[in-house]
C-alpha cells in the first residue's frame, strides 16, 4: 500500500504450545491460511505460528477432515521432498448477512473467502410490529439458503449488522434513528428461532470494517479506522489488525465531535457536532435550502439517497450551490478525520457506506490535503486515505463475515477461554 512503511506490515499471530490451547491454535493456522493467496505448507505455518510441527500436522488434519481447508500441489524449495501447500477451502463453510437499514435491509449469503453467492434487497418493513418484521426476515434467510442449494450443514450462522446503539450482551437494537418503534427488539432471539441457526449481531459500523479485514481490503495496513456514512455517521476501528468494539460493542459514535463551532445546532445543546452538520439529511436538506432539489420531505430516509445522488450531479453539471455543499460537508469531515487519526494514531483511514459513492468524488479530492496540514503525525507516517473497495451492499456481507470471524479469527478472548478451559 502506498504511503506506510514495510515495517507496519502485519504480523502473523502466533500460537502457543500449553496445554488446553487447541483451539485458539486452530483459529491462528486457519487465519494464517486463509490470508495468503498462495497457500502454505505445514514446514511454513509451524514457522510462522511458532507451534511444534506434531502440532501443526494435527490441526491441519482436523481442518482437512473438516473441509475448511484443501491441498493445492506440492511445491519444491530445495533438496528433500515437496511441500504440500495448503489453501482455504472457500466452499467449506457459509454464512448469512442481514443489514438492516431504516430504508433497505440486505442479505448476502456468502462463502468462507467473503464471495457473495446470493443476495437480494428489500425495503425495511417500518409499518408492522419489529418483532413481526424480524420473524420475516428468518423466512428471507431459509429461502435464500434453499435456492442456493448450499447444505445447510456448511452453514456456520447468521451475522446480522443494524445501526448503534446495540447491547450486544443480550442481542438487542436499543433505539436506532428513522425506526420508530424498534425499542430494545431482540433481534438476535427471534432470528435465532426464525432460522434455527447460530446468530451473532453488531453494528453496521462494525460489520463494515470486518468485511475490510476478512476480505483483505485493508491490505497491509494493520491500524484503521473506517468512516461510515449511512443515515447516521459512525466509525469504526481496527488496531493490531484486530477489530475493537469497546466494551458494550458500541464503539465508534462519533456523532458528538464538534466540526464547525458556528455550525447547526445538534440535539446536545452545542453548535456543529457530526450530528448536525456531515449526516447526509444535513447535506440533503443545505441543498434544498439553496435551491438544488425540488422541496420533498427531507425526513424521509427511503428517499435520501437519491437526493444526495442528484446534489453530487448537480455539484458535477457546475451548480455552484451544490458543489459548495459538498465541500463543506468535506473540510468538516476532514476535521473529524484529523481528530481520530492522531488520537488513534493509524496507517490508514477509509470511507465508505451506503451514502460513500455520491460524496467520494468531493471527499477524496479534498480531505486528504486538509488532514495533511492538520496532521501531528505527517512526519513521521504517511496517512493513507481511501475510499472502500468493497462494493456496495458491503455492510450484508460484513453481517456473514461476523460469523466467521467469531468462529474462525484467534483473538485474546479466545486464549483466555481456553486457558481456563
Amino acid at each position: 500500500m502506498l504511503g506506510v512503511p514495510e515495517a507496519t506490515a502485519p504480523q502473523r499471530r502466533r500460537g502457543t504450545n500449553l496445554p488446553k490451547m487447541g483451539d485458539f491454535n486452530q483459529a491462528v493456522i486457519l487465519d494464517s491460511i486463509r490470508r495468503s493467496a498462495e497457500g502454505l505448507s505445514r514446514v511454513e505455518l509451524a514457522g510462522s505460528a511458532g507451534l511444534a510441527a506434531q502440532t501443526v500436522s494435527n490441526i491441519c488434519r482436523r481442518l482437512l477432515d473438516a473441509g475448511l481447508i484443501m491441498e493445492a500441489g506440492k511445491e519444491a524449495s530445495g533438496p528433500g521432498k515437496p511441500r504440500t501447500i495448503l489453501r482455504l477451502n472457500p466452499k467449506g463453510m457459509f454464512a448469512v448477512g442481514v443489514h438492516i437499514d431504516p430504508a433497505v435491509t440486505s442479505f448476502a449469503l456468502v462463502d468462507a473467502a467473503g464471495t457473495v453467492v446470493e443476495s437480494l434487497e428489500q425495503p425495511t418493513d417500518l409499518d408492522s410490529a419489529p418483532e413481526a418484521a424480524v420473524a420475516a426476515m428468518g423466512g428471507q434467510i431459509r429461502a435464500i439458503i434453499e435456492r442456493s442449494g448450499v447444505d445447510q450443514l456448511r452453514i456456520a450462522g447468521v451475522g446480522v449488522a443494524l445501526p448503534g446503539p446495540i447491547d450486544a450482551a443480550s442481542g438487542t437494537v436499543v433505539d436506532p434513528p428513522h425506526m420508530p418503534g424498534w425499542l430494545r427488539v431482540p433481534v438476535r432471539s427471534i432470528l435465532q428461532e426464525a432460522t434455527g441457526l447460530p446468530v451473532v449481531m453488531d453494528k453496521d459500523v462494525t460489520a463494515a470494517v470486518v468485511a475490510e479485514l476478512w476480505t483483505g481490503a485493508t491490505g497491509t495496513a494493520a491500524s484503521l479506522v473506517y468512516i461510515y456514512i449511512g443515515t447516521g455517521i459512525g466509525a469504526g476501528l481496527i488496531m493490531g489488525d484486530e477489530v475493537v468494539r469497546g466494551s458494550s460493542g458500541n464503539v465508534g459514535e462519533i456523532g458528538h465531535i464538534i466540526t464547525d463551532p458556528d455550525g447547526a445546532e445538534c440535539d446536545c445543546g452545542r453548535r456543529g457536532c457530526v450530528k448536525a452538520t456531515c449526516m447526509p439529511e444535513t447535506l440533503v436538506a443545505e441543498a434544498r435550502a439553496l435551491g438544488v432539489l425540488p422541496a420533498v420531505d427531507p425526513q424521509n430516509p427511503a428517499g435520501l439517497q437519491a437526493d444526495l445522488a442528484a446534489v453530487a450531479a448537480a455539484a458535477q453539471d457546475g451548480n455552484a450551490g451544490a458543489a459548495g455543499v459538498l465541500a463543506r460537508s468535506a473540510r468538516r469531515m476532514a476535521g473529524v478525520v484529523s481528530v481520530l487519526a492522531s488520537l488513534l494514531d493509524v496507517e490508514r483511514v477509509v470511507f465508505g457506506g451506503p451514502f460513500w459513492p455520491p460524496l467520494a468524488a468531493t471527499y477524496l479530492a479534498q480531505v486528504p490535503e486538509i488532514v495533511q496540514q492538520l496532521s501531528v503525525t505527517s512526519d513521521v507516517h504517511a496517512l493513507d486515505i481511501a475510499g472502500t473497495q468493497l462494493c456496495p451492499g458491503e455492510e450484508a456481507v460484513g453481517a456473514a463475515c461476523l460469523v466467521m470471524e467469531k468462529t474462525f479469527s484467534p483473538n485474546a478472548a479466545r486464549l483466555l477461554l481456553d486457558a481456563k478451559g
